[in-house]
């Protein structure tokens, strides 16, 4: 297949800074119709809602829902000549096996998937403190992020790897270096949440690999998403849509033992 109209969103919502930088990049090349989220749908994973209200907006629709909503209602009725789907970019980064699920950004690259559609998730990891959030990008922050999107979207389909993949995930440093060089990774399994009573009946988390990172003592070996963007590089994992049976578990025993059980 060609890819020839592409369908850009994201979980940030419509007016951030990094849909805009992935669309300009695109759009170069490709037609780009943007079916994005109204406002920051941020960790929604993939809450999919009943209905949602839908706008005209200058690069395409703004839809008052997820990353999901946005994608289900792009390629079955917004957008359905889509080729491709394009969720990004992340202001920060979707790193580790932990977060996938979690991320609005890779759910939607799931959710295109499901349509039998190419997809790509893009966030830029934002080194900092606890208000990295509150920093401002501007387009050229995301010049890594984009080059390497557009890269994938020119050559990976003609290239087979979405006969093998169903989506990519890709992260990639600010572009504060002239080149960030493409490394194919596997998501970190390193999980190290932690929860703890604050006293007034509330329990507070956090999640302490972002310190880890900003250190540079990343717990993680070459080869794995969150050591490429340490390193500088930009990671891509080829990744499968979730909840893939496993036909060996050894529930085959288990199942005659209940119908044993409930035959007595």
């Amino acid at each position: 297949m060609t890819v020839d109209r592409i369908l850009l969103t994201n979980d940030d919502g419509v007016d951030a800074a990094g849909l805009r930088a992935l669309y300009d990049t695109l759009a170069a090349e490709y037609a780009v119709t943007v079916v994005a989220p109204a406002d920051d749908q941020s960790s929604v994973g993939r809450r999919l809602s009943e209905d949602v209200a839908v706008a005209d907006h200058e690069l395409g629709y703004v839809v008052e829902g997820t990353p999901v909503d946005c994608v289900v209602a792009g390629l079955d009725e917004l957008v359905p000549e889509a080729d491709a789907v394009v969720a990004g970019c992340n202001e920060g980064a979707n790193l580790g096996a932990y977060t996938l699920g979690r991320s609005g950004t890779v759910s939607a690259a799931v959710e295109a998937a499901f349509f039998d559609v190419p997809a790509v998730a893009t966030s830029m990891y934002v080194p900092g403190g606890d208000d990295w959030w509150k920093r401002e990008f501007e387009a050229t922050d995301f010049a890594h992020a984009a080059r390497a999107t557009r890269f994938l979207v020119d050559e990976a389909v003609d290239a087979g790897v979405f006969d093998r993949a169903d989506y990519l995930n890709v992260n990639a440093p600010i572009a504060d270096a002239d080149r960030a060089p493409l490394r194919v990774t596997t998501p970190s399994t390193w999980y190290g949440m932690r929860a703890e009573r604050n006293g007034d009946g509330r329990v507070g988390f956090s999640d302490p690999i972002w310190g880890r990172m900003n250190d540079g003592d990343v717990p993680d070996p070459v080869g794995t998403d969150r050591r490429a963007v340490v390193d500088g590089e930009v990671s891509v994992s080829p990744l499968s849509v979730p909840h893939a049976a496993e036909p060996n578990a050894g529930l085959d025993d288990l199942a005659d033992a209940y119908e044993a059980a409930i035959r007595s």
